[in-house]
């Protein structure tokens, strides 16, 4: 079991109270209802995958969400499962039975069968926060259109004027840091630059009252996305909703100036806007335009400020390849004119600076779910997924070590139950 100190277990308590509110009402409730089934399931899955399922509904979710909070993160414990009960076993997080199933091919498999085999899936929190028509939420046949709508503005074009404004920004903020002679975490410099420069790219927002509450407002949507939904005041899932309601008033405000004409600028919103005599299927509606502005800040923002601060960790540790990154990047600016900004054909130059990025996305994971859904009966690797349990199947991408332990049995699991997706380093 997960060892908790006191403290852990009142700092547990004082930030999941919401959690733990929920779990006793749905326990007190549906326990009667639930212990039966789980009883049978588990007579007929004992040939199958090995692991601890917990209560019902709750399951091991205190336990993630205690590593995860922890310094040594969700890893751990997915290590200590995996050290009691071998490399697959399953688990109940957040009301769903998962199975966690190692091998890098496996992903490969999931992700090159998307909407064939596999389809995305989130908790119900996650899509309430993002919104029901984010590109992380729809069904198949909404998927493509939106991607597609969602890519166009992210020309080279459009991207070599963001590139010379985002240079600009960042190098303000690194002077301002350096008159201050103040030290500065890492995590909270890259989580404020990014979150800027990513409303600037979508809504050219420079207001920074405005960008404040549109922050803060995230912050809250983006801790509501892991928490049991319940409309119970004060929970963060409650905080979450109320936040993201503000959010989306803040966003039709600005679609309703842009289109009265009395706020124009060349960015991602606008582009979406003037798309509004096209057809049906060349366009995206308002509550599209909204659920995926939302969805690409937070999810922009989280994910390349934990790679950046990664990136600085490792550059850190290791000083030859900092020092090699270094000479390259100053090698372009001795090729520059003084002053001049980055232009796109100096990123096409930096290979050392690509190899740098791709290798600090492989040692760490800066996303902590990616789910799937079993859309039919399959198989992977020789592990057959058919519908015989009412598991949920989660994927454990293991990067050092790839190969497949094979079992004298095969697991057997049911279509139409999420896979996660997550890296695992052994050491």
């Amino acid at each position: 079991m997960l060892a908790l100190s006191m403290e852990d277990i009142l700092l547990l308590v004082s930030k999941y109270y919401d959690i733990l509110l929920a779990s006793i009402l749905v326990i007190s409730v549906t326990a009667l209802y639930l212990i039966p089934k789980v009883s049978t399931r588990a007579k007929d899955s004992k040939s199958c995958v090995p692991g601890n399922l917990g209560i019902p509904f709750v399951g091991e979710t205190f336990a993630l969400l205690s590593a995860t909070n922890s310094v040594k993160g969700c890893y751990d414990f997915v290590r200590l499962r995996r050290e009691r009960h071998g490399r697959w076993f399953k688990t109940r997080i957040f009301g769903k039975i998962h199975v966690f199933v190692p091998s890098v091919e496996g992903a490969k498999t999931i992700f090159s069968n998307d909407f064939a085999l596999f389809n995305k899936g989130y908790v119900k929190s996650m899509a309430d926060a993002v919104g029901k028509k984010s590109l992380l939420c729809v069904p198949q046949e909404s998927h493509k259109r939106i991607r597609r709508l969602l890519s166009d503005p992210f020309s080279m074009n459009s991207l070599s004027k963001f590139l010379e404004r985002f240079d600009n920004m960042l190098c303000e903020r690194l002077k301002k840091v350096q008159m201050e002679e103040k030290s500065f975490t890492v995590l909270d410099f890259n989580m404020k630059i990014t979150f800027d420069a990513m409303c600037d790219m979508l809504m050219s927002i420079k207001d920074a009252s405005l960008l404040e509450q549109i922050e803060r407002d995230c912050t809250v949507v983006s801790d509501a996305m892991l928490s049991f939904p319940v409309m119970i005041p004060g929970t963060r899932y409650y905080k979450g909703i109320k936040a993201r309601r503000r959010l989306m008033e803040t966003f039709k405000k600005m679609i309703t100036a842009r289109r009265s004409r009395k706020d124009y600028h060349e960015d991602f919103l606008q582009s979406m806007l003037e798309k509004d005599s096209c057809p049906a299927d060349q366009k995206l509606d308002d509550e599209e335009i909204m659920d995926n502005l939302l969805t690409m800040i937070i999810a922009g923002q989280t994910t390349t400020a934990a790679a950046m601060m990664w990136s600085v960790k490792f550059l850190d540790e290791h000083r030859e390849a900092q020092n090699r990154l270094r000479e390259e990047q100053l090698s372009i600016l001795r090729s520059k004119p003084n002053g001049a900004l980055l232009a796109l054909d100096d990123l096409n130059s930096m290979s050392y600076a690509s190899k740098v990025v791709k290798e600090t996305l492989r040692m760490s994971n800066v996303l902590l779910w990616f789910p799937r859904v079993a859309l039919n009966d399959c198989s992977i690797e020789g592990k057959f997924i058919i519908s015989t349990l009412p598991h949920a199947l989660r994927w454990t991408v293991d990067d050092l070590d790839c190969s497949l332990e094979r079992k004298a049995h095969i697991p057997r699991l049911r279509s139409g139950c999420p896979i996660t997706l997550t890296a695992l380093h052994d050491e």
